[in-house]
């Protein structure tokens, strides 16, 4: 992680609205192998019996993969889960949206996981004077480099306190 230098993290390590800079990458130091447990686990937390997630048998004889996949939404909480150690934790308010969720190559069991997140966007709130919106691309790569999710999310975050 690179922190902007000016920035003045939360005791909790997450950064405040006026700490983000339009076009600062952070690359997360945190990476994550990803498991058959993990997709199994997700896969029926959310109740999707998708076989091209849970059936490596059906993968193997009735998919290009032959493998299973894992479930793309278990893929997009991991990569924003990454980002909030070095970005967000304590200071965010709420998500406000996320767009332009792309998985343009494959993840599977056994892959490790890193992410980028690049603030593309910042601005004022318009209803809360101690609050601002901060767009980021959030950006998951597989150990050999190949982008494997990418999404847009507004967040909604803390000013910093008035000293």
């Amino acid at each position: 992680m690179t922190v902007p230098s000016h920035a003045k993290p939360h005791p909790r390590g997450g950064l405040y609205f006026e700490d983000f800079t339009v076009g600062h990458v952070f690359h997360h130091r945190l990476t994550r192998t990803v498991t058959q447990m993990d997709n199994m686990l997700f896969s029926n937390m959310t109740l999707n019996p998708q076989p091209l997630h849970i059936d490596a048998h059906f993968c193997a004889t009735e998919t290009e993969w032959g493998r299973p996949l894992m479930n793309s939404l278990f893929t997009l909480g991991l990569m924003i889960g990454i980002s909030v150690n070095d970005t967000t934790v304590g200071t965010t308010i709420a998500n406000l949206g996320m767009t332009d969720v792309k998985f343009p190559a494959p993840l599977f069991e056994g892959d490790t996981v890193n992410v980028t997140t690049e603030v593309v966007a910042t601005r004022e709130s318009k209803s809360r004077p101690d609050a601002g919106i901060v767009d980021f691309i959030h950006r998951a790569y597989k150990q050999d480099g190949t982008l494997v999710a990418e999404c847009r999310r507004q967040a909604f975050m803390r000013k910093r306190p008035a000293a």
